[in-house]
């Protein structure tokens, strides 16, 4: 069994697949923990009172490999099935597998404005924890409204002097608890129904250019940097044509996980409604792996 994807859909998977006495490998092209390793405080995982993601991302890890998962680096670049097995192609090389599960989660999305690319790890950035340590005293910019934005916001606010909450909107799409805790923090002030529409700086992020979208009045704001969040990607273009998905790409699965390609599977957030948290992921990765046991001795005698 292959699993692509290190997330703890993945790592989920991973781990029943291997207490099953399948040979499993999990190919990952970047760090073990997926999104949630960018994360310093996870307080919603059932048992845990609170722990940091990358840490959980490491010890989900070593349980799965515990029971005999091994875990290869590489990034995939496409599949096809050939003589009823499952042929991943990888930068490392092809794996044949009897049965795969889709688990590579999301990417975060890019304003797509003048600045970003040019100044990205230079000021503009997609990971607080990563990053908001490099800022400290600073006056800073957060844009997006949901809850990815509040909680690294709020994660910002440890280091610099000031925080702009940049949204598109006049109301915030964050849960409750979250709105709570960023309008009770001083540290932050809201830019409401505003977008940005460059970053400026040579070596370094130096001002924001503002518009209104209501009135159309454009503005500027001076930030030493800039954090976005404002939603994700699945990373599933390698898949395109090979599957059905949704216009946003996202795998179209049954309640087993089961996509229409006999022997593939997908889970987490690169499937069609997931609830994008992660005990819901690590659930749909259990879910994949037991159907796929199934589906093995179903299908072979070996």
């Amino acid at each position: 069994m292959v699993i692509i994807g290190a997330g703890p859909a993945g790592l989920a998977a991973g781990l029943y697949a291997a207490r099953a006495r399948r040979r499993t490998i999990l190919l990952e092209r970047n760090v073990t923990g997926g999104q949630i390793a960018l994360t310093s405080t996870i307080e919603n995982y059932p048992g845990l009172d609170e722990v940091n993601g990358f840490d959980l991302g490491q010890m989900m890890q070593r349980q799965a490999e515990k029971y005999g998962m091994e875990t290869g680096y590489a990034n995939v670049t496409g599949l096809e099935r050939r003589d009823g097995l499952h042929v991943i192609h990888t930068n490392e090389g092809d794996y044949t597998a009897k049965a795969v599960i889709l688990t590579g989660g999301a990417d975060y999305n890019r304003l797509g404005v003048p600045g970003e690319e040019q100044l990205t790890g230079k000021g503009v950035s997609y990971c607080a924890t990563c990053d908001a340590a490099f800022f400290k005293d600073q006056v800073a910019a957060v844009v997006g409204g949901g809850d990815a934005a509040m909680d690294e916001g709020l994660f910002v606010t440890r280091y610099v002097s000031k925080a702009y909450v940049i949204h598109r909107r006049d109301e915030l799409r964050a849960s409750k608890i979250l709105q709570e805790r960023a309008f009770a923090n001083p540290k932050m002030e809201f830019v409401w129904n505003t977008v940005v529409t460059s970053i400026e700086g040579d070596d370094a992020v130096t001002q924001l250019h503002l518009r209104n979208v209501i009135t159309g009045e454009e503005s500027t704001l001076d930030v030493g940097a800039i954090f976005i969040f404002i939603g994700l990607h699945p990373n599933t273009d390698y898949l395109r044509g090979y599957l059905r998905m949704d216009e946003g790409g996202h795998i179209y699965v049954n309640d087993w996980m089961e996509t229409e390609v006999p022997g593939l599977f997908a889970a987490g957030d690169v499937r069609v409604n997931s609830a994008r948290q992660v005990v819901s992921a690590a659930g749909d990765g259990a879910t994949a792996a037991i159907r796929a046991d199934h589906y093995i001795t179903d299908h072979f005698r070996d």
